[in-house]
């Protein structure tokens, strides 16, 4: 007679469980639908049903860990040695109310991010694109025109958003220098000319960071002419 499993009370991990033999219900198989039928989700289930166990889930499958997921019904219908970055913030903790502690909090969690995996980010473009991206928003990176590329595009509600972003430490400096560089390049490139054809408001978008204060310097917007 086999021995009693334990019961993963207070577990929100998913390799714990497997590890250590613990009771698991399979609900694996509702992940092929999640990939399968659409791109963004917002899980809105109560405190205690399982999300963060869930999502713990999809970081695993995600990254490729197959050993974890033999005997599931996940498992090999999926690709285990194509293996992708997870990034995972969690905001389930901390004082809120305070001023300026959700940007705190985030730029702490984006520097433990990069101290684990050993990437150096130097510009805040892929924090632009996350936000955009996140809210299932039409968005092109390193968008390829006649005359250059441009940073990032956003189609929105029949209008374009044109991105291009700058860090001023590694602008030239002098009287010379525009007062913002983003927004010079952006209307000396022409980048507005691709989107011309589709006869939608295009506004131009200029963001400026400083990699010392690690903040926005400079926000500029404009009707493009």
């Amino acid at each position: 007679m086999s021995s009693r499993r334990k019961l993963p009370i207070g577990i929100q991990t998913f390799r714990e469980i497997r590890e250590e033999g613990c009771y698991y219900v399979d609900k694996t198989a509702y992940i092929d639908l999640l990939l399968d039928e659409g791109k963004h989700y917002f899980l809105s289930r109560p405190r205690r049903f399982g999300k963060s166990l869930f999502l713990d889930t999809l970081k695993e499958l995600f990254e490729g860990d197959e050993a974890l997921f033999e005997g599931l019904a996940i498992h090999g219908r999926r690709d285990c040695s194509v293996r992708h970055p997870v990034l995972r913030l969690s905001f389930g903790y901390g004082n809120f109310k305070e001023p300026g502690y959700l940007h705190r909090n985030l730029m702490e969690q984006l520097d433990a991010v990069e101290r684990r995996t050993g990437v150096i980010c130097e510009y805040y473009a892929s924090v632009f694109y996350s936000y955009f991206a996140g809210l299932g928003l039409d968005v092109t990176v390193e968008d390829s025109t006649s005359h250059g590329r441009l940073d990032m595009a956003v189609c929105f509600n029949a209008n374009v958003y044109l991105f291009e972003f700058k860090v001023v430490e590694l602008e030239p400096a002098g009287e010379a220098a525009p007062r913002n560089a983003a927004m010079a390049q952006l209307k000396e490139r022409r980048y507005a000319d691709k989107y011309r054809h589709l006869g939608q408001p295009i506004h131009l978008i200029a963001v400026e960071f400083s990699k010392e204060a690690r903040n926005v310097v400079a926000f500029e917007v404009e009707r493009a002419a």
